[in-house]
């Protein structure tokens, strides 16, 4: 599917894009002709481009080939049209990993979100429909908390959907789709690194209410849902991967183990809901099962299919199908963060 295709992958020095080019390179749906990570700082692309060319240390040269190479690293920010347009020149398909996505960053700078995770997603759109640019796939990647968002960040990440599924109209021969899922694990700025660096200075460990869940899944399932929707997804829709959704304190318990470390229940921070939805009521009855994914369609009547069969009909929360505290820790387990006794600090977490 990607044999021989231009991949651009936007914000791609963070958590989830050093995964998915992970996976592009390791030629999963086929071997990319070029994968071009797309992102404005340029101490992480150098770091990362160490990485891939297996050097601890090196100085300025490892760059001067760059565009020879299978993966680039190109300078630049959604934010900038020229910047964009640019790196989409010759592009087929991108995805747009390029966000602020830290729910108290973007409260108290909000326009600085705007113009990262609105502004960024009309800067794609518009290059592509106003240089009439040969894309044939943009994935918009999406959270959650653009569900009945509460926070600024959501909201702006509910208008990103919003305006890469209705850029279906404006350019019929560029697929635009979406992926949204819930928290994932040890990605920046999340829970887990946060409780493990708790656990290190030997607590608190701090945690918002009793009551609060969360949706969980590893940076390979999202990974997963993204190449499903590339896959399958039809224009205008938006992926949702049916996942497990876990309490915030059995999280904490299980990765305190047996530790004598206290936690304290701080309350809930301005923006934060209790439980997350993945899939809202009015969402709902535009929403079926597909797999293990479930599919909305597009709320614009032009993108939606001619009949919708075996609806979901209702919410999909976190508050839904909560796990054990055992599961919890399985699942931890399974992904190396939870070992033995030994606390993970958020630089091995993010390794």
């Amino acid at each position: 599917m990607l044999t021989d295709k231009t991949v651009v992958v936007t914000g791609g020095t963070g958590s989830l894009g050093k995964v998915l080019v992970r996976r592009l390179l390791a030629a999963e749906l086929g071997k990319p002709k070029k994968v071009t990570v797309f992102s404005r700082d340029e101490a992480k692309q150098h770091e990362m481009r160490l990485a891939y060319q297996h050097l601890r240390a090196a100085t300025d040269e490892v760059i001067y080939r760059n565009f020879q190479q299978l993966l680039q690293f190109q300078i630049g920010d959604v934010r900038d049209y020229h910047s964009i347009s640019t790196v989409l020149r010759d592009a087929d398909v991108v995805f747009n990993a390029a966000a602020l996505k830290q729910v108290p960053s973007c409260e108290y700078f909000p326009f600085e979100a705007v113009q990262t995770n609105v502004i960024g997603a009309e800067n794609i759109v518009r290059a592509i429909r106003e240089q009439h640019l040969a894309v044939e796939t943009v994935v918009g990647i999406s959270t959650d908390k653009a569900c009945k968002p509460v926070n600024v960040m959501g909201l702006t990440k509910a208008i990103q959907e919003r305006i890469f599924l209705r850029a279906n109209l404006d350019c019929p021969d560029t697929r635009f789709i979406c992926v949204r899922y819930g928290n994932v694990l040890a990605s920046r700025g999340s829970v887990i690194p946060l409780f493990h660096e708790q656990i290190r200075q030997g607590g608190p460990v701090t945690i918002t209410t009793v009551e609060m869940t969360r949706f969980l899944l590893s940076l390979e399932q999202a990974v997963d849902t993204i190449f499903t929707a590339l896959k399958n997804a039809n224009p205008g829709e938006t992926y949702v991967p049916c996942m497990p959704s876990a309490r915030v304190i059995d999280i904490a318990g299980v990765l305190i183990g047996n530790r004598t470390i206290e936690t304290a229940i701080i309350g809930i921070r301005p923006g934060e809901k209790v439980h997350e939805v993945l899939v809202s009521e009015e969402e709902a009855h535009r929403t079926t099962k597909r797999g293990d994914y479930y599919v909305i369609a597009s709320i614009i009547p032009e993108l939606q299919p001619q009949e919708f069969k075996d609806a979901l009909g209702h919410e999909y929360s976190s508050a839904e199908h909560v796990m054990s505290k055992e599961r919890v820790g399985k699942i931890l387990q399974e992904n190396d963060l939870f070992i033995g006794e030994q606390a993970v600090s958020k630089e091995e977490l993010l390794a």
